[in-house]
Parts: C-alpha cells; sequence; structure tokens
C-alpha cells in the first residue's frame, strides 16, 4: 500500500486502453484516492464508465487550453481534499495532418497547438497545483523517445515532447524547494486512442519489437509500474529525471 492515505489527480485518461487509466488502477491497488479530468462530454462518457464501481470518484470537466477551467478544476479540489499528494499528466495531441509526411510541412497552427497542450499544460496545471502540495509532493508526466530521436511521422509530437522533457526539468527546479519533485515517464510505443493517429504506428510497434533488447512491445502496465515508483516515497530523491520504460530500445543505435 504505497500510495495508502495519497491523494491525486489524474489528466488524461479517455478510455479503458490509455496509458493514464493502466496508471489509474495500479495507483488505485497500492491505495491512493484519485479524481479524474475529462476533456469533453464523450470522453466523460468515458471516464464514468470506467469509475462507476469506486465510491464518490471525483470527477472534473477540464480542458487544458483553458485558464479558467484548470483554476477552477484545482479550486475544486482545495475544497473537497484541501490537499494534493500527486499529479499525473497524461495530455498529448497534434492535428493529424501534422502526423504524416515532413516536418518541415508543419503549420505554425499546428505546431502551437501540439505544443500548448502537450507541453504548455504541464506547467499550468503545476501553476495550480503547486498552492495544494507540499513537501513529498510528485508530479509525473508521460513522454515517448521521439523527444530525443527522430521518429518517422511522429514530427511535431516528437518536438513537443522535447519541449515537455525541458519542462519536467525547469519545473523540478522551480518546485524543489518547496519539496515537489517533477519527473517524466518515457513509454515505449503502445496502441492507444492518441497513438493511433500516427501514421504508420503499426509499423513503429513492429520496429521496436524487434530492435529493443528485451524483443518484446512494451506493456501499459510496466509503465504503470514504473509510474507508481516514481509517484512513491521510493524515488523520494529523484527529480527532474526522465525514466525510459521501453525494453531498452531507447539504448539502440537504431
Amino acid at each position: 500500500m504505497l500510495m495508502k492515505g495519497k491523494r491525486g489527480l489524474v489528466v488524461g485518461v479517455a478510455n479503458k486502453w490509455s496509458i493514464a487509466w493502466g496508471i489509474s488502477q495500479r495507483l488505485m491497488e497500492e491505495g491512493a484516492e484519485l479524481a479524474f479530468t475529462y476533456q469533453n462530454e464523450r470522453l466523460g462518457k468515458n471516464v464514468r464508465e470506467l469509475t462507476e464501481g469506486l465510491e464518490n470518484p471525483i470527477l472534473i470537466p477540464m480542458d487544458v487550453t483553458s485558464d479558467k477551467q484548470i483554476l477552477m478544476t484545482f479550486e475544486l479540489l482545495k475544497r473537497v481534499w484541501g490537499h494534493l499528494d500527486f499529479l499525473v499528466h497524461a495530455v498529448a495531441y497534434a492535428p493529424r495532418a501534422a502526423l504524416e509526411g515532413s516536418f518541415v510541412a508543419t503549420t505554425r497552427e499546428d505546431f502551437r497547438i501540439a505544443h500548448d497542450i502537450s507541453a504548455y499544460s504541464l506547467a499550468a496545471l503545476c501553476q495550480s497545483a503547486q498552492g495544494l502540495m507540499g513537501e513529498g509532493g510528485s508530479v509525473v508526466a508521460l513522454s515517448y523517445l521521439g523527444s530525443t530521436r527522430v521518429v518517422p511521422n511522429y514530427n511535431v509530437m516528437g518536438v513537443a515532447k522535447a519541449s515537455l522533457e525541458a519542462s519536467v526539468r525547469y519545473l523540478a527546479s522551480d518546485l524543489g524547494p518547496q519539496g515537489i519533485r517533477v519527473n517524466a515517464v518515457s513509454a515505449g510505443p503502445i496502441k492507444t486512442l492518441a497513438s493511433s493517429g500516427i501514421s504508420g504506428f503499426g509499423g513503429m510497434q513492429r520496429h521496436h519489437r524487434n530492435r529493443a533488447p528485451l524483443r518484446r512491445d512494451t506493456e501499459t502496465a510496466e509503465v504503470a509500474d514504473a509510474t507508481l515508483f516514481m509517484l512513491s516515497p521510493l524515488s523520494r530523491g529523484v527529480t527532474g529525471q526522465v525514466l525510459y520504460v521501453d525494453g531498452g530500445f531507447s539504448i539502440m543505435g537504431d
């Protein structure tokens, strides 16, 4: 029961295949009490169905591009809980047209959207979360190897993930004096609603499976365990880091 008595917000659950939902299940197994946000009513229906067996789940509509909605979310958590122990950031998006072809063709608007939702949202959430977190608070964001390597068709999302990882380091520096840690978990390719929008994703998975030292796909449960570690007191001396959970693929030359 590593997370017994801990309360946290999970941002990014879309459906039962979401990495964020796998993380949520693992956290609840370890005793955590969770609140969930959803972007719109369509996704809200999925989240309500996933959490209907929980006792008094906190479900909050929140679009990470809206400062007003972010502020309202944390005001609600302050009223209901009074404090927050951890935050899981599992949000990423780029228009489908930007996830095929060449990065050089990325439009200004697609670049802005990808960075606003996938990277700036972490800073925006931390701005509000820090007031509810004290010593021992922890934030984990989900990333991918495309932040440091060129992955075909990942394009602007890779650049946005690079921005996300840089944000993790700067936020770790800013929030460290308050005893709040900020880290990222970089997962291997896993089929989710978000990844289905990447052209040629199946080929990306096959290449990963054939080249990773462990010679298999990354499993959501593995990412969930790593995130649990990063959120729990077991990683209390770790901040500003990116933990790769990809079967070793990230150490290979190609």
